[in-house]
């Protein structure tokens, strides 16, 4: 056989580190699993979730977050720790699962410093944390310095962890220096204020840092690949400089294999350490490329890489040796081997949406709105192939409707997809043409592509009547046929000057150029932001108080801050009628105000097609419902809902 032609060979060329040799370029990067023991291992899920990034392809899998000191350094109430008695056992059953798929498996040895979790309830140990400095809140002691006896032990803490979790097995480790933990902490002006030798000159608040690797290396032996994470920027009022971090970079250089170049710190900049929608991708790139020109060893960059084109491009121009992902893994964690084939088109874009970490903040649970797998990947290694193929007849061809039909057809069922329009998509439809946007609108021709290489028959332009069902006479019915907008009673709401948002795209040459949306939910403020930042003057009135209480945790922050800069919004305010001149709305004491308009946008909510379902319900032997047909509610609910329904088949 001739020598294949790789799409991204430089991508998939392999790299040494230290004594080993990564497959590829793609490092997993440490993502926290949150349901562990309640002494702090590893359950079969968690290992589950990290095999699964093996699977799929990556060179590098890096469970998170081990933390090396229990009594002062934990970040969050549950975390890794090494004091339970299957600490070392649960660490290398993760180990060994990652290195049975060819991957390196490494972990991140981190403590939590002065935003170590406390336990406000806990009378014998009150609610101060350890940090290099003492910090007071309204004259109460928060921080308490820590003594050079506890430094020493901290220290020494690192080592015993790096020793247990070399004898589990893995073959590399990440010592976390950024992020706003504890290395950081001691290498930052801004929080670092000791007089003793671990403050003042960079090399005093670098003292820890370089201790710890010296620590470890002492432990591991020469030859073991060692990685530091740290922060290019503080993003902090007094905070290092980056010429500062370069010269710590060339510090630490002698000591670690892999230097690992994100930015950030534990407050204030969460969009700058995981870029959100509203940002470029590989926004971070550039300090990669600056710390490799004043550095020998392999450097890696992180922050919202996702494009196998643009990653092969950062090797292929020396900007960074190694690219490390997160949220990408989330939402496919077989892009490395898709992409490795050069089927890139089959990869499931990260939209960064922030599902993933919104719901650490809610629940408590590790999920991905476009990926149902993530947080179950245990028990999906157990799913039943069907003993008995059945016919299933998919009606609606939404995120809900297309992931019922995709997993149904991958268990061998016979599956008919009728979609009532010319195209798929559903209520996706609606963010065509949005810039940030686009990765979650790019969803609806990737699974269009993986439904059509699963065999399943894609009818369009076909609605799903009982008559319809009479004739196919399926097995099971899966109904999908999502919402409709609602469209408020309002005199002249069907006047030519109003648009619905869900038509936003086919209609977007007849916005004129000042607009007014009426509702301010996601939907409408991210409307808001889109036109806004295609020079239109946009305004948002809202009935309610708040702005986007639909978004999530994460995201509303960030998509509040766009709306200030960009959108002028009204709260409080009814919408009455609409007039050639624009929205008139009636204010809290009950005045009228018009907001002058060219363009009404109408974003005030969907409601379910129950009427469409009732009269489906007894039109096959088995009925299930997904998606907004039952409830309208986030993609992530759809997309779930509807993988399992094409399980239960």
């Amino acid at each position: 056989m001739s020598d294949m032609k790789r799409k991204f060979p430089h991508l998939f060329s392999p790299l040494k580190v230290g004594n080993v040799i990564l497959k590829n370029r793609i490092i997993s990067a440490p993502m926290t699993y949150p349901v562990l023991t309640a002494d702090g291992c590893l359950t079969p899920e968690a290992i589950a979730f990290y095999e699964m990034r093996a699977t799929g392809g990556a060179a590098v899998v890096t469970v998170s977050e081990v933390i090396v000191h229990t009594a002062t350094g934990k970040g969050y109430s549950v975390q890794v720790l090494l004091d339970a008695p299957n600490a070392k056992d649960s660490l290398a059953a993760a180990a060994r699962a990652v290195k049975r798929h060819g991957a390196i498996a490494s972990v991140e040895l981190s403590h939590g410093g002065k935003y170590a979790a406390t336990d406000k309830k806990d009378k014998l140990r009150p609610a101060v944390t350890y940090g290099p400095s003492d910090e007071y809140v309204n004259g109460v002691q928060t921080v308490r310095a820590m003594s050079k006896e506890l430094i020493q032990e901290i220290v020494e803490s690192y080592g015993r962890a790096a020793s247990i979790c070399k004898e589990a097995g893995f073959e590399m480790m990440l010592i976390h220096a950024g992020h706003g933990w504890l290395l950081q902490q001691f290498l930052s002006p801004a929080i670092n204020k000791r007089t003793d030798e671990y403050g003042g000159s960079l090399e005093n608040r670098a003292r820890l840092t370089l201790e710890v690797l010296d620590k470890i290396r002492s432990v591991v032996g020469s030859d073991f690949p060692l990685e530091l994470r740290i922060s290019a920027e503080e993003y902090i009022e007094g905070g290092y400089s980056f010429q500062e971090l370069i010269e710590y970079a060339k510090m630490v250089e002698s000591k670690i294999d892999l230097l690992q170049v994100s930015t950030g710190s534990h407050e204030g900049s969460f969009d700058k350490t995981h870029p959100s929608m509203f940002m470029e991708r590989g926004v971070n790139v550039h300090y990669a490329a600056e710390i490799k020109k004043h550095v020998k060893i392999p450097v890696s960059t992180i922050g919202a890489l996702n494009e196998p084109a643009m990653m092969d491009e950062i090797i292929a121009s020396g900007q960074a040796d190694a690219v490390v992902m997160a949220r990408a893994l989330l939402a496919d964690p077989f892009l490395p081997r898709k992409a490795m084939r050069g089927d890139d088109d089959e990869i499931v874009r990260c939209c960064r949406c922030f599902t993933c970490m919104a719901e650490r903040m809610t629940t408590g649970l590790r999920i991905c709105a476009l990926n149902p797998i993530i947080g179950r990947e245990y028990e999906s290694n157990f799913a039943q192939a069907p003993t008995k193929p059945k016919k299933v007849l998919v009606a609606g061809g939404g995120p809900g409707g297309m992931e019922a039909a995709l997993s149904a057809a991958e268990r061998g069922h016979k599956v008919i997809l009728c979609e009532k329009s010319g195209e798929l998509g559903g209520a996706l439809k609606s963010e065509r043409g949005i810039p940030f946007k686009k990765d979650l609108y790019r969803f609806i021709a990737t699974k269009t592509l993986l439904l059509q290489k699963a065999g399943v028959d894609i009818r369009l332009n076909t609605e799903v009547t009982p008559e319809y069902c009479e004739l196919i006479q399926p097995d099971v019915l899966i109904i999908a046929v999502g919402a409709e907008p609602i469209i408020p009673q309002l005199p002249g709401i069907d006047r030519p000057n109003v648009i619905v948002a869900n038509y936003l795209p086919e209609n977007i040459d007849k916005i004129g150029s000042q607009v007014v949306i009426l509702g301010g939910g996601q939907v409408g403020c991210e409307t808001a932001v889109y036109l806004a930042q295609e020079g239109k003057d946009v305004t948002v009135v809202e009935m309610q108080r708040e702005l986007c209480p639909d978004a999530n945790p994460r995201q509303r922050p960030l998509l509040l801050a766009q709306l200030e800069r960009l959108v002028t919004c009204k709260t409080g305010m009814r919408g009455v009628r609409i007039t050639e001149e624009g929205l008139v709305c009636v204010d809290p004491e009950g005045k009228e105000v018009l907001f002058k308009a060219d363009t009404v946008i109408c974003a005030v909510g969907q409601r379910s097609r129950r009427d469409v379902v009732e009269k489906l319900y007894d039109c096959a032997p088995e009925v299930m419902e997904v998606g907004d047909c039952v409830k309208p509610a986030r993609v992530a609910d759809a997309v779930f809902r509807g993988y399992h329904a094409g399980l239960d088949v």
